[in-house]
């Protein structure tokens, strides 16, 4: 494995699978920019229900996504989206009213296009900002944003396990929901990729195998 002074890292998967705890972990370790984009969706969908606009509002979709600009806060190590100047708070894109709606919202053609090329922007973000790399979690970060990442992971649980994190986190994902939604991309996103089942396994053992392929690739212990 070819080292490289910039490594872009996309990690895949369902809700509840260990993208985000083990990204943030990955992100610290190798002084990475940690780019979670399911908070970039989530954040979308509450600003469009702030605005008053449905799912089944295409119109009202488009106007919104027109009228609204993207920018990022870099916080630390992690890259925050800012809609139109701020940055919506974490427990108001947990909210229950964003957990029913953002699947479905994120089918929507156009909002994916929206972030689109957001997403990829993450990459010069982590350049300018001096990090290593860039670590980016998604559902199809592997197969749409970067597919020529220099490393891809794709992690799946049980889905009752994975209900029962979500539990424990006091969450109430709808996560059945997303899956189906989500099923096509999922399954794009889990070819060619290091494939982890993190049911049974720890965050410090899904991490380990993780960081022993990036390490090697940056060649640092």
């Amino acid at each position: 494995m070819a080292p490289s002074s910039f490594i872009i890292v996309a990690i895949d998967g369902g809700a509840a699978s260990g993208k985000s705890t083990s990204s943030k972990v990955l992100a610290d370790r190798f002084n990475l920019l940690h780019s979670d984009t399911g908070s970039y969706y989530r954040a979308l969908t509450a600003e469009l229900l702030r605005r008053h606009v449905t799912p089944t509002d295409l119109a009202g979709v488009k106007a919104a996504l027109g009228a609204i600009t993207l920018a990022t806060r870099v916080t630390g190590r992690s890259a925050t989206l800012e809609l139109s100047g701020h940055a919506i708070p974490d427990a108001e894109i947990r909210r229950p009213e964003v957990n029913a709606n953002v699947a479905t919202f994120a089918a929507i053609p156009e909002v994916r296009a929206a972030l689109l090329d957001y997403q990829r922007s993450q990459a010069e973000t982590a350049r300018t900002h001096g990090f290593r790399g860039l670590v980016m979690e998604g559902r199809d970060i592997g197969s749409k944003i970067f597919p020529d990442a220099d490393l891809r992971f794709f992690l799946f649980a049980d889905p009752v396990e994975r209900a029962r994190r979500r539990e424990q986190e006091g969450l109430h994902d709808h996560i059945a929901k997303r899956d189906s939604l989500d099923s096509q991309r999922l399954r794009e996103s889990q070819q060619g990729a290091v494939v982890i089942d993190s049911t049974s396994l720890t965050i410090d053992e899904v991490v380990q195998q993780m960081a022993a392929l990036i390490g090697a690739k940056l060649s640092c212990a």
